[in-house]
């Protein structure tokens, strides 16, 4: 009976997760997670909220701060407590099932809904800039299109195929993400290059005076804090993985201080690049989800 209670327990000691995310793959995954629809719609946000383009940037820079505290933090629990499942293992491992099954039911259900509703919303609004480019898109039809992206069978088909995807082999889920990072990358530095044409050509006058008439209220300033912090969401979510990485007590606080520094560079340098190409009013006007059709469009 020894032999064979020893036996079973070297089989279950056997059975993990594949290592198989490295250092480059795990930046590629936080990067793609949180560059998305934030960075093309939060800066009119920031800049509304804040009302002058100096602190408009510092208010990038606060949630980019308070997101690498965060993520360092999590980085310490996941080195700690290697186990896959982001704050639900830590929040099991602290408190027990009821409370982690709480939180796993917020993040996917309560926020996880939201934030796909929202991209929805923006999608839609996207969709209908050709056929509205200057002028606002009618709610009902900016509704419906939304509604179709969350109950169409293609999107259900789509999620299918990525879980697919995840559930045979992790190397063909992180090539996929490494490759929409890339588009992404490319996408937002397409605009930083607009950027850096139009201030080598001169265009600095929206950031002459860059404080003039800079918001005192706390509530704008949570405000416009908010709409950065939106652009900065998924710096969590290489946690959920933590037993696929590689060496994680090394790679994963490097992979999270590497991504957030590229993505505060990213995110900061797009900004500079709406403001070269566009002044602040223009900005504002182009609307919550055109500002970077509108920096394209000044090439036309």
């Amino acid at each position: 009976m020894d032999v064979n209670s020893s036996r079973e327990e070297n089989k279950k000691a056997k059975i993990a997760l594949k290592k198989e995310i490295g250092l480059w793959r795990g930046v590629s995954i936080i990067v793609g997670i949180i560059v998305g629809s934030g960075i093309f719609v939060s800066p009119v946000g920031v800049l509304r909220y804040s009302k002058s383009v100096g602190l408009s940037f510092v208010m990038w820079t606060i949630p980019a701060i308070f997101s690498l505290l965060g993520a360092l933090v999590y980085a310490e629990l996941g080195v700690r407590i290697p186990k896959s499942g982001g704050e639900y293992s830590y929040i099991l491992e602290a408190f027990g099932g009821p409370p982690a099954f709480v939180c796993l039911y917020v993040t996917f259900v309560v926020i996880g809904g939201v934030s796909c509703a929202a991209n929805a919303l923006i999608f839609a609004q996207f969709m209908l800039e050709p056929i509205y480019p200057n002028c606002e898109k009618p709610s009902s039809a900016v509704q419906l299109i939304a509604l179709l992206c969350l109950c169409k069978l293609i999107t259900f088909l789509i999620q299918l195929l990525i879980c697919a995807i995840n559930a045979f082999r992790v190397k063909w889920a992180t090539r996929v993400a490494v490759f929409f990072t890339i588009c992404k990358m490319l996408a937002l530095l397409l605009i930083i290059g607009f950027g850096i044409y139009y201030l080598a050509t001169g265009h600095v006058q929206s950031f002459q005076e860059p404080f003039e008439g800079s918001a005192t209220s706390p509530g704008l300033l949570a405000l416009a804090f908010y709409q950065g912090f939106w652009a900065f969401f998924g710096w969590n979510y290489l946690n959920f993985l933590v037993e696929e990485i590689e060496n994680p007590a090394r790679n994963l606080p490097l992979a999270i201080a590497i991504s957030l520094g590229l993505v505060t560079g990213l995110n900061i340098m797009t900004n500079v690049a709406y403001l070269a190409v566009l002044s602040p009013y223009e900005m504002l006007a182009s609307g919550d989800t055109s500002v970077a059709i509108a920096v394209v469009r000044s090439f036309d």
